[in-house]
C-alpha cells in the first residue's frame, strides 16, 4: 500500500482533534486530511441526521465540524459588573426556632477565606479546604456548638452597597445531611434568578457547616461557614457574574 492509501485507511478511524493536528504534519497529510469524506465521518458522529442530506448546509463538512466544535471551548468571561467590595453577606442559622448565628459578612472577608486552617481538623477536610475549587468561606470566631440531635436551618441573603438592592440565595434550608467522614453538614437552595434570564434555572447555593467533634457525644463544633455554587461557577469571576443575575429586589 502506498502512504496515501495508509493514510487513507486510519484517518477515519481517529476523532476530530486528532485529525486536524494530522493536518499539521506535512503537506500530504494535510491534502488527504481534507477530503470531506473524513470530516463527513467526523460530523455524523455528533449530528447523524445532518448527514442524510446529499450536500452539507455550510460549503463543506469540515467547515461544519470547524465552526460548531469551537464553540464547545471554553470562552473567557469580560470582567464582571460587580466585585466582593460591592457586596455584603447576611448569614443566620438556627437550631430549632433558636437563632444561633447571626452576622453580616464582607464580601471581601467571605472571600478571604481561611489564612491558616485551624489545627485539629482531619486531613479528608483540610484537603477540602486547600484545593483548587472555587469557594468562600468564612472563620467563624468564636466557635458555636450544634447538637445533632436538633434540626438546623439557614438563610443567606446578599445586599449591593452600590444599589441597596438585596438578594435571596438561601431561604431557610435544612442541613439535611451530615458527612461526618468529612467533617461536613451541607445544606442548599436553588437561586432566584432575574427574569432578564428566563432560560436559567436550576443553579443551586449549597452552604456547609465545617466542624471538628467536641468531646460530647452527638455535638458539633462549627469552625467554619463554607458558601458554592459548583453547578454553574468554579471561578471568582463566574461566581460574581451569577450573583449579577441574581433577582436583586
Amino acid at each position: 500500500m502506498s502512504n496515501e492509501e495508509v493514510l487513507k485507511a486510519v484517518f477515519p478511524l481517529l476523532e476530530g482533534a486528532d485529525l486536524a493536528s494530522c493536518m499539521a504534519v506535512c503537506k500530504q497529510w494535510r491534502d488527504v486530511a481534507l477530503d470531506d469524506y473524513f470530516w463527513k465521518c467526523q460530523c455524523a458522529k455528533r449530528w447523524p441526521s445532518i448527514c442524510k442530506r446529499p450536500k452539507p448546509p455550510t460549503v463543506t463538512y469540515y467547515k461544519l465540524y470547524q465552526t460548531f466544535y469551537k464553540r464547545q471551548q471554553s470562552r473567557i468571561l469580560p470582567p464582571p459588573r460587580i466585585s466582593f467590595d460591592d457586596l455584603e453577606f447576611f448569614i443566620d442559622i438556627w437550631t430549632e426556632e433558636r437563632l444561633i448565628f447571626s452576622e453580616v459578612v464582607p464580601g471581601p472577608i467571605l472571600q478571604a477565606g481561611f489564612k491558616i486552617p485551624p489545627s485539629g481538623i482531619c486531613d479528608k477536610l483540610r484537603f477540602h479546604i486547600d484545593s483548587n475549587e472555587y469557594k468562600m468561606t468564612l472563620p467563624v470566631e468564636p466557635r458555636f456548638t450544634i447538637p445533632v440531635s436538633q434540626t438546623v436551618s439557614v438563610s443567606v441573603l446578599v445586599g449591593r452597597k452600590d444599589t441597596n438592592k438585596v438578594a435571596c440565595i438561601i431561604n431557610k434550608s435544612m442541613f439535611d445531611y451530615i458527612d461526618r467522614t468529612s467533617f461536613r453538614a451541607m445544606a442548599f437552595d436553588f437561586l432566584d434568578i432575574s427574569p432578564v434570564y428566563p432560560f436559567v434555572s436550576g443553579i443551586r447555593a449549597w452552604i456547609s457547616l465545617l466542624f471538628m467533634e467536641d468531646g460530647s457525644d452527638g455535638a458539633l463544633d462549627v469552625f467554619g461557614i463554607q458558601m458554592d455554587f459548583c453547578d454553574a461557577a468554579n471561578s471568582k469571576e463566574e461566581v460574581l457574574w451569577l450573583l449579577d443575575m441574581l433577582d436583586w429586589k
